[in-house]
């Protein structure tokens, strides 16, 4: 499992396949082809520090509370393209932490901006006073 340059070693993933939901007829009952992948970002001994804390400030509803990062893949028909599926999602996952966001830079509004804004909501205003000023008989 690799992304970008961190390479996860096969026994930090956990892998169980389980039967799939929604629709495919008889063999959805039958085959455990949907894969839920398990990573413990927390306790990984190959993330670096700096990854690990970005990976684990994330808002990312697939996180539990441990730290474990859980993904299921049950998109494709096989096991094995599920497997595939997950993976890359990991992937993708791990990558998204290797870069440290930009940090956000204060702006504030010109002051053009502000007086096409202001001017707006007088217009605004004044069709509104116009209609309730009318009578409708």
């Amino acid at each position: 499992m690799t992304a970008q340059s961190i390479t996860i070693p096969e026994q930090e993933l956990v892998e169980r396949f389980v039967r799939s939901t929604g629709p495919g007829g008889q063999n959805v009952n039958k085959v455990a082809t949907a894969v839920e992948l398990r990573f413990d970002v927390a306790q990984s001994p190959t993330l670096p520090e700096a990854v690990r804390a970005r990976l684990l400030a994330k808002r990312d509803r697939r996180m539990t509370g441990e730290g474990v990062l859980v993904i299921s893949a049950q998109r494709f028909r096989t096991q094995e393209r599920n497997r595939e599926d997950a993976r890359e999602r990991l992937a993708a996952f791990v990558d998204s932490g290797l870069r440290a966001p930009k940090p956000r830079i204060a702006t504030k509004p010109s002051r053009a901006a502000k007086e096409r804004r202001l001017g707006a909501k007088r217009e605004r205003s004044a069709t509104k006073r116009e209609r309730s000023q009318r009578s409708w008989d």
